[in-house]
Formats: C-alpha cells, sequence, structure tokens
C-alpha cells in the first residue's frame, strides 16, 4: 500500500516574492561580514556605527532599541568601540546616570565607510535591465509605504 503526502498549499504570490527577497538578503550576508572583517568589526559593532549619525548623541538604551538588542549587549558593543577609539560616552546632562554614545572623527569615518559599501546595490540588482531595476524599485517603495 502506497501513501501519498498530503499536498502543500501553494504559496501566494506574496509569500514566494518574500521568500525570494529573503533568499536574496541572506546571499548579501557574505558581503556584510566581509565589510566587518575589513573592518576588524564585529558585525554588532559595525552595525551600530551604521545606526549613529555624526554629531547626534544617542543614549545607550535607544541603541539597544535600533540594535534589536538587549542593554547589557550594547555595553560590550560600546566597549569595544570606544576602545578604538570610534566613539565615547557622554554623561546625559539631565540625568548622570544615563550615558549618551557619540562618534568621534574617526567613528564618523568608519562609519561612512560602512554606510557608503552597504548602499551599493547587490550584483543581482545591477545585472537587472534598467526598467526591471526601476520598476523593482517602485514595488519596494510602495510596499516600505504600506507596512
Amino acid at each position: 500500500m502506497t501513501t501519498v503526502a498530503p499536498e502543500l498549499p501553494k504559496a501566494s504570490p506574496a509569500e514566494e516574492a518574500w521568500a525570494l527577497l529573503h533568499q536574496l538578503m541572506m546571499g548579501e550576508r557574505r558581503r556584510f561580514l566581509t565589510l566587518a572583517s575589513e573592518l576588524d568589526l564585529h558585525p554588532a559593532q559595525m552595525g551600530a556605527l551604521a545606526q549613529m549619525e555624526p554629531g547626534r548623541p544617542v543614549p545607550m538604551n535607544e541603541l539597544a532599541t535600533l540594535l534589536h538588542c538587549d542593554n547589557s549587549n550594547v555595553t560590550g558593543i560600546i566597549d569595544r568601540l570606544q576602545a578604538r577609539g570610534l566613539v565615547e560616552r557622554r554623561p546625559y546632562e539631565q540625568d548622570r546616570r544615563v550615558k549618551h554614545i557619540v562618534l568621534t572623527a574617526l567613528g564618523v569615518k568608519a562609519r561612512e565607510r560602512v554606510r557608503k559599501r552597504m548602499a551599493e546595490a547587490p550584483e543581482a540588482f545591477r545585472r537587472l535591465a534598467s526598467a526591471d531595476q526601476r520598476m523593482l524599485r517602485d514595488v519596494l517603495r510602495r510596499a516600505v509605504e504600506h507596512r
């Protein structure tokens, strides 16, 4: 007697698009890790630099939120960035228990390098015809606007 596996429901076009986008982004992870290695940074450190704005102090808890991690994890990330001279901790004038993180001049340069490289389109996008690139941009823009 042969048993037939139940047929799985077909993915909707939205689910298929999401799966393809996920596959593409996971393929780009290597590029992110290579850049972190080139800068001699842990990927979480590089992510912290990318999230910060020059001249804008950011509280440690806000940075934790931006990085989707626990406050205790941010402490270690900032310790290592500070040891490299990329950030400084500053007391918050209204509450000296709160520490704000500020990019140093060296940190601003590292951040610019990170942001520039992360903004480069993946090779898979660059290989598309110009019309397809515009269509992809427009569809993704509409998806972002509807979230």
